[in-house]
C-alpha cells in the first residue's frame, strides 16, 4: 500500500515514523508547502527504516500521490491572536480546498484520512468539498481519546488497556463523551470487574479518569507545545484496520446522517474499518445522561460546521 502524507509537521511526521516501523505501507510520500521540511522528515524516518521495515520514505509533489490508496491530511493554518473560531475554520477550508484540488486529480480512489484540527468541522468540511461519499473520508476523531480512556482505566485495574473495552464519543475536544455505561473490562461490565478485582469505580475515580482523558491534551501542550506521538499512531492503526482489511472497531469520526437526533453531522462513534473505510456504524447502549451529552456534542458540531461559508 502507498500511503501520502500531506503535511510533514509533527502529527504528519509522527504518523509517517509509525506507519513506516510497523511495515503497514511500501511506501510513504511526504507532501508540505515547505518543501525543505518535507525533504528533512523523509530522510530521517528513511534513515529508522533499516532497523524495523522495508518502508520507502520519499518527500515529493502532489503529483508523486498518484497510486496512494489512503492520503493523510495533516495540514492546515494556526490560530491568530484574537482570530475567532469560525474565522479560523474559513482559513482552514481555504487551505483544504487547495490541497483537495490538487490530491484528487491525482489520487482519485484514495481514501481521505483527516488530522487536522478541529478534526470532526474538518472532516465535514472535506466531504463538502470533495463530494466524495463519507465513507472514504475518515477523521481521527476520537481514537486518541479512546486510547488515553483505555488506558487510565487499565491503570486503575491493574490490567492491559487492550482488555479494557470503551469508547469516548462525540467531539475530539471539550464536549466529548465516555461511555461508561457500555464499558467492558472483558466480557465483563466495567463496574463489576472494578468490585471484583477490589478497585472500585467510585465517583471520584471517574471523575478523576473523565479530567485525565479530557484533560490530556492541556497537560501535554503545556509541557511540550503539541501532542503527536499519541495521533501519530493512531492514524497508523487506522491504517493498519485499511491495509489488512481487519474489519476493526474504531471510534473516528465521518459525516453521520443521524446522531443523536443531529442529522448529517461528523463525529465518532465506533465504527467498522476495512479496505473500502467506514463499512458500518455502532451505536452503543447509552443511558439518560450519555444520550443528552452526546445530543449536545452533535449539536455543536453541526452548528460549527453549518456556519462555515465555503
Amino acid at each position: 500500500m502507498k500511503v501520502g502524507i500531506v503535511g510533514a509537521g509533527m502529527v504528519g511526521s509522527s504518523a509517517g515514523y509509525a506507519l513506516a516501523l510497523m511495515g503497514l505501507a511500501s511506501e510513504i510520500v511526504f507532501v508540505d508547502q515547505n518543501e525543505a521540511l518535507a525533504v528533512a522528515q523523509a530522510e530521517d524516518i528513511a534513515h529508522a527504516v533499516p532497523f524495523m521495515s522495508s518502508t520507502v520514505v520519499n518527500a515529493g509533489s502532489y503529483r508523486d500521490l498518484d497510486g496512494c490508496s489512503v492520503v493523510i491530511i495533516a495540514a492546515g493554518v494556526s490560530q491568530k491572536p484574537g482570530e475567532t473560531r469560525l474565522a479560523l475554520l474559513e482559513r482552514n477550508a481555504a487551505v483544504f480546498r487547495a490541497v483537495l484540488g490538487q490530491v484528487l486529480p491525482v489520487a482519485p480512489d484514495a481514501i481521505l484520512l483527516i488530522a487536522s484540527n478541529p478534526v470532526d468541522v474538518m472532516t465535514q468540511i472535506t466531504v463538502r468539498i470533495s463530494n466524495l461519499p463519507p465513507h472514504r473520508v475518515i477523521g481521527s476523531g476520537t481514537i486518541l481519546d479512546t486510547a488515553r480512556f483505555r488506558s487510565l482505566v487499565g491503570r486503575h485495574l491493574g490490567i492491559s488497556p487492550q482488555s479494557v473495552h470503551a469508547y469516548v464519543l462525540g467531539e475530539h475536544g471539550d464536549s466529548e463523551v465516555l461511555a461508561w455505561s457500555s464499558a467492558r473490562a472483558g466480557s465483563v461490565p466495567l463496574s463489576s470487574f472494578a468490585a471484583q478485582v477490589g478497585s472500585p469505580l467510585t465517583d471520584d475515580v471517574r471523575a478523576n479518569i473523565d479530567d485525565g482523558v479530557r484533560n490530556a491534551a492541556y497537560k501535554i501542550i503545556r509541557g511540550k507545545g503539541s501532542t503527536y506521538y499519541g495521533i501519530g499512531a493512531g492514524l497508523a492503526r487506522i491504517i493498519k484496520a485499511i491495509a489488512r482489511d481487519e474489519r476493526d472497531v474504531l471510534s473516528v469520526s465521518i459525516v453521520t446522517p443521524e446522531v443523536a437526533g443531529v442529522k448529517e453531522v461528523a463525529l465518532s462513534i465506533p465504527r467498522v474499518i476495512g479496505a473500502e473505510g467506514v463499512t458500518a456504524d455502532l451505536f452503543p447502549d447509552l443511558d439518560e445522561s450519555e444520550y443528552t451529552a452526546l445530543n449536545r456534542s452533535a449539536s455543536i458540531l453541526k452548528e460549527r460546521a453549518d456556519a462555515v461559508v465555503l
